[in-house]
């Protein structure tokens, strides 16, 4: 070997070793296709997942998870629905409604959520909206009062007729928790096949769910929509539970959104688990003696957590403080207090602190035991 030779080589080692102490970037724990990705937990809203998941993008379909939890809150899932000529006329993916039809409103949801009808999109918002524009108000009212903060709908089925219809991965994942929440609403996202009449034909309607993860794909999906347009892309958001956990996945512009799902679930169930912070019932560890033993919490909190996580959770209370005449067991309102919960000094949940009333029977049994005291002192027989 000259000498020419072996310069090369200590070159080239000392450039490897150069190289290899370079801190490198840690390599994510799931990869995704989406250009915008989250995976968030149902109950208390942790984003255990996320991918440029708060940048606005166009969202397709899955615009029609608003449109099916604001027909269902409308409260006239029972009345029949005359399809117009423009729901006849909608483009793209449709469940072929027919011009002056009359069809149940709760039909028509399944059809915009199993088929992704946009002919249903519209016979849905003419029918609570009043017109097109009277729902897409309602659609923007909701989705403020849910605090989907970087949303704006044109639309009540996502086609790419409007410039200004968009969303982020993470407002879809807050409108998928709060549509969740109906029990209706969940009942039908997972629902893998409807039929419904068809007055004009000999056979009923029926309507597979387009969502493979639901169908086929992964046994722990719960429900979602599928979305897809030409500039939007492929969008798809889903729900799974597996061992009391609820996930929410949500992907925009995802050439290959079945995978990303599934591998932010697994991520997801194999990295969390549900830690119950503060349980339901009695309270302890309340210092104001009025409140010992009488105030409770109606639900308790849960949240997800990783190994190692369990001790990075505070609760601070704030009490009310007690009025005399409460201590004389008088207007003691329901709501004394409130429960904070910190998790990495940051407050993660509020939970109101209840008071047990005495009922009318409790007071009843108190006043008989005072009487059977007041006698037995005087000394008169319970019999007179």
């Amino acid at each position: 070997m000259n000498k020419k030779t072996k310069l090369i080589i200590i070159f080239q080692l000392i450039v490897a070793m150069f190289f290899l102490n370079i801190p490198q970037k840690a390599k994510a724990s799931v990869y995704v296709s989406a250009q915008s990705a989250i995976l968030m937990e149902q109950g208390s809203g942790r984003v255990l997942f996320e991918k440029e998941a708060y940048k606005p993008r166009r969202i397709a379909s899955i615009t029609k998870i608003m449109t099916a939890i604001l027909a269902i809150e409308s409260g006239k899932m029972d009345e029949m629905v005359k399809v117009s000529e423009k729901a006849v006329r909608a483009e793209g993916s449709s469940v072929y409604l027919k011009l002056d039809e009359k069809i149940k409103l709760e039909d028509l949801v399944y059809g915009l959520m199993l088929r992704s009808g946009n002919d249903a999109a519209v016979a849905i918002a003419e029918h609570v909206g009043g017109s097109l524009d009277g729902f897409v108000y309602l659609m923007n009212q909701k989705a403020e009062e849910i605090g989907m903060k970087t949303t704006h709908f044109e639309n009540p089925h996502g086609l790419d007729d409007h410039e200004k219809h968009f969303s982020t991965a993470y407002d879809m994942a807050i409108l998928t928790r709060y549509a969740m929440n109906n029990k209706k609403y969940a009942k039908i996202a997972g629902t893998k096949v409807h039929r419904a009449p068809n007055p004009t034909e000999s056979w009923e309607r029926k309507w597979d769910n387009k969502n493979r993860l639901l169908t086929e794909l992964y046994e722990y999906c719960t429900g979602g929509k599928t979305g897809f347009t030409k500039r939007a892309k492929r969008t798809l958001v889903t729900t799974a539970s597996k061992e009391q956990l609820n996930l929410i996945a949500v992907t925009l512009n995802g050439p290959d959104d079945w995978n990303d799902h599934i591998q932010m679930y697994e991520h997801g169930f194999k990295t969390y688990n549900l830690a119950e912070v503060l349980p339901k019932g009695s309270l302890e560890g309340i210092k104001e003696e009025m409140y010992k033993k009488k105030v409770y919490l109606p639900q308790g909190f849960n949240y997800p957590i990783k190994a190692g996580e369990k001790d990075l959770f505070e609760v601070e209370y704030k009490m009310k403080k007690p009025d005399e005449r409460w201590k004389m067991g008088e207007d003691v309102p329901n709501i004394v207090g409130k429960a904070t919960v910190y998790f990495k000094n940051q407050p993660v949940k509020n939970l109101s602190i209840y008071y047990k009333q005495e009922t009318p029977k409790e007071k009843q049994s108190f006043f008989e035991l005072f009487r059977s005291l007041f006698t037995l002192i005087i000394g008169v027989k319970s019999d007179g």
